[in-house]
């Protein structure tokens, strides 16, 4: 008896375990959560952008323009120093020794010219033997200012206002006349070089406003017009070079030499352009794309729309064809729908009503 009862229960357990438990309806996929925009209508501007860097007119190497031993040094490299401040003191002795003899000669040569003279006007001498004297006098006088010139090219001054960038020079060294001495940089007078493709070529002229941004200095832009575009087109790079001069510019001058500046020329400004957010067009294998939200009965959907864009401003995109005015876009979550995906919009977060302050 006990045995059946086992086997009784046992065959129960297994048919317990053999029934299937009944499936769960379910609603579907749940929908994906975005934030939506609306395609408007807007200003927009058409302008070609591109990366230059900065340039100083002003950034000469100074030379040394007499030869001899370096004994004095007053300017290092980071140094900020004016127009005439002295850099550098070369050995004048020799110079010094060269303008007293150029300069004993040429008194020498106007004490014989008077004394010949004399001789002329007294008819002992022609006419021609005291021109000669003056002459020998002239070229005796000259040699003597050019001595005096060298003497004083024995103190390197600075031929403007500006930085040393690096001193190539220490006392004791021996230069000749060319060495570098020092290379000097002023941020006083910028100017920018532009790349631009070659195709950019017919949309550039000189004139057109240019809108300038650094890194150095975030959130602040400059406006200047091309100042010159250079005829040939790079060898190397197949670049167009556009200059812009900052000289003139308001604030131009906290700008330094040898940096970057992303640089926009305006070429048009289109009134009413369509306009979505940059991150609502996504890439996909049919190409650019929106994904229009429209109603599925209760609820809704995305159909998705192939687009020509055109420029691009301030996070803003141009729509050329493909959707119309007025059209919600998914915005938020774009990147992550396919077509006929169901949404759900996710509404704006309400600004919540300031406390009213307890009476006391």
């Amino acid at each position: 008896m006990r045995r059946l009862l086992w086997v009784l229960l046992v065959a129960g357990l297994v048919a317990a375990c053999d029934k299937k438990p009944e499936d769960k309806k379910t609603g579907g996929p749940q929908p994906t959560l975005i934030t939506a925009t609306q395609v408007r209508q807007g200003v927009i501007e058409v302008s070609e952008d591109t990366l230059g860097t900065l340039e100083s007119e002003n950034d000469p190497k100074v030379s040394a323009e007499v030869a001899g031993k370096v004994v004095k040094v007053l300017a290092n490299a980071g140094q900020t120093v004016k127009a005439g401040a002295l850099l550098a003191v070369i050995d004048p002795g020799d110079a010094a020794l060269q303008q007293r003899a150029d300069e004993a000669e040429a008194r020498r040569l106007e004490v014989l010219e008077e004394r010949q003279l004399a001789l002329v006007a007294k008819g002992f001498l022609s006419k021609s033997a005291g021109e000669n004297a003056t002459a020998q006098r002239d070229v005796a006088r000259a040699r003597a200012d050019l001595s005096h010139r060298s003497l004083g090219k024995t103190r390197v001054t600075a031929p403007h206002d500006g930085i040393v960038e690096s001193q190539l020079v220490a006392p004791g060294d021996y230069v000749k006349v060319g060495d570098a001495l020092f290379h000097l940089v002023s941020n006083t007078r910028l100017r920018a070089h532009l790349p631009f493709p070659e195709s950019a070529a017919p949309r550039l002229a000189r004139g057109q406003t240019v809108v300038l941004t650094s890194p150095l200095i975030p959130g602040q832009s400059f406006e200047a017009p091309i100042a010159e575009i250079r005829p040939m087109v790079a060898a190397g790079s197949r670049a167009l070079d556009v200059i812009v001069d900052l000289a003139r510019v308001t604030g131009a001058g906290a700008l330094r030499a040898g940096g970057t500046v992303n640089a926009a020329v305006r070429i048009a400004t289109k009134e009413d352009a369509l306009v979505v957010p940059e991150q609502s067009v996504v890439l996909r294998p049919a190409g650019k794309v929106v994904y229009a939200v429209v109603a599925d009965g209760d609820r809704k959907k995305v159909m998705q729309r192939v687009v020509r864009v055109g420029a691009k401003k301030a996070g803003m995109i141009e729509i050329l064809d493909g959707i119309a005015a007025g059209e919600t876009v998914a915005l938020d979550g774009a990147g992550f729908l396919s077509d006929g995906a169901s949404v759900s919009i996710k509404e704006p977060a309400q600004a919540k009503p300031a406390a009213k302050p307890q009476p006391q």
